[in-house]
Parts: C-alpha cells; structure tokens; sequence
C-alpha cells in the first residue's frame, strides 16, 4: 500500500502521518471515498470526487482541490502491479481543539492505495434493528462517522453474514452498511429512494442508468417479498443475496442481466 498525506508521499505505509488532535480522529469529523482501482486505473474517479465535494459541504468542511486529489491518486498508483485495487480518499477537518468545535488549521487530505480482492459471486444479509434516521444532519452523506456501521456489521457476522441491512425511521427499507440494496418486486427492478436517506452510491447510480429501474420507498420486510436481491457498491460490484436473514434466494435472471449489462459497460468507460 502507498500512503500520501498532505502533499507528502510516505516513505512507509504504516509511519505516523495525522496529528492526534485531527478532528477526523477526534470527533469523526470527516468525509471519504473509496474507489476501485482496474487495471492501474481509478474507476469512476470523477462521480467520487464529486460526491466527495457534496459530502464536504454537508459537513460544512472547504472544497478539496479536485487537481490535488486526482496527483495524489496517481502518485499513489504509480509503481504498483494494481490489476485490482482500492483507493481511500480521506478529508478531514485538520487540526483542532479537544472536543466539536473545529480549529483553523486547515483541513488534512490522506490518499491511501493498494491491492484488493474481489468478494464472493453471492453474499448473505441480515436486518438489524437499528434504524438509520433519514432526518438526521449526516443523512445521505459519506463521512468517517462509521461506528454505527461498525456494530451493525459486527452482528451481521456473528450471523454468518456479510452485510447488515438498514431500515430507516419510516420503517423503510433503507441500504447497507457500505452497500445499496436493489429488489424484484412483482417483475419490477427497484432500490430506495435517496430520501430515504440511504447514500446515493456511484455504482447504484450507474446501474439506474445502464439497466434502469425505479426508485420507491417500501417497508423493510419488503425483502421478505422480493424474488430477488442483490447488493451494490465500489468494490462489490454487483453481487446477488443468496440468503436474506431466514430466507434462502435464487440468483434469478434480472440480477443476471443486471451483472451482464454491469460487466459490459464498465469495461468500456473508466470515468462514466
């Protein structure tokens, strides 16, 4: 891996970069961005740098420099065998006091790459009963404040599982910890809508535009109903749910010409 912090290239991945009073660290104060890396090549780089400036002003942290990021993305890159991999896009905000209230040192940019390896052909889920509140001032918006995920995808592996399901405050079927979760409904292809607060992820986006569907909100034991389910995200792809809390699945033929209509245009278009 190869870590690049502030303007500076390390030497190692694993020296010390961020201050201990980074309000990143701190407080979570802080938004990010993962992104696939194919081939040597980041793959949609300009929808992540643009949703990273959207969840920047949500957090009310300054705009980070798109020309920045993108030659710190590259010196990251550079010399690595990357036929798979990942990209970490951190932006925080910098520098600050003990406590919330944030300092005036400037905001701390960390660009992290290295390898990765691809998930499973299909995946387990299970709902959890923690609600994500769609009203809520990070709704919708990427940030390091992830501890909420962390314990809901620690209960999903004690089940087995390797996503935890999201309803929201409605009682609707919301998204996954770092997913979003498209259904068979009836023959109809549909995912959440951004209002029920789940993250309005790149790769749900392009696959809205490459296949189609509908956004509609139902309730969460929507999934009960669903013929079929997969799962959405930077590093997963495409992935069918073979398995919803008790209920076993079949990968069925729209999550099927969903994968194929994915596997075609992404290998034509690295900056959809």
């Amino acid at each position: 891996m190869r870590v690049w912090v502030n303007d500076r290239l390390l030497e190692h991945a694993d020296e010390p970069a961020v201050t201990a009073a980074d309000h990143g660290l701190t407080v979570g104060d802080g938004v990010f961005e993962a992104i696939k890396v194919v081939d040597g090549e980041p793959f949609a780089l300009t929808r992540h740098l643009e949703r990273l400036t959207r969840s920047a002003a949500g957090l009310g942290l300054p705009e980070p420099d798109h020309d920045r990021v993108r030659g710190a993305v590259e010196a990251t890159i550079a010399g690595q065998d990357l036929p798979l991999g990942r990209i970490r896009i951190t932006w925080t905000g910098g520098p600050a006091p003990m406590g919330s209230g944030r300092g005036d040192s400037g905001a701390t940019l960390v660009v992290a790459t290295g390898t990765a390896e691809p998930w499973e052909p299909a995946t387990r889920v299970v709902t959890v009963p923690w609600p994500r509140n769609e009203h809520g001032a990070l709704a919708g918006l990427k940030t390091t404040s992830y501890a909420e995920n962390v314990v809901a995808l620690a209960r999903a592996h004690q089940a087995g599982a390797s996503e935890a399901i999201f309803g929201n405050t409605a009682g609707h079927l919301c998204e996954g910890t770092g997913t979003n979760v498209f259904y068979v409904l009836d023959g109809e292809l549909r995912t959440p809508t951004l209002a029920s607060g789940c993250l309005a992820g790149v790769t749900r986006a392009l696959v809205l535009e490459w296949y189609g569907g509908r956004e509609v909100d139902g309730p969460l034991d929507v999934l009960e109903r669903a013929s079929e389910i997969f799962l959405t995200s930077t590093t997963r792809d495409v992935q069918p749910v073979t398995r919803c809390d008790a209920r076993e699945l079949e990968v069925g033929p729209i999550t099927r010409a969903v994968q194929e209509s994915w596997a075609q245009r992404q290998t034509t278009d690295l900056d959809p």
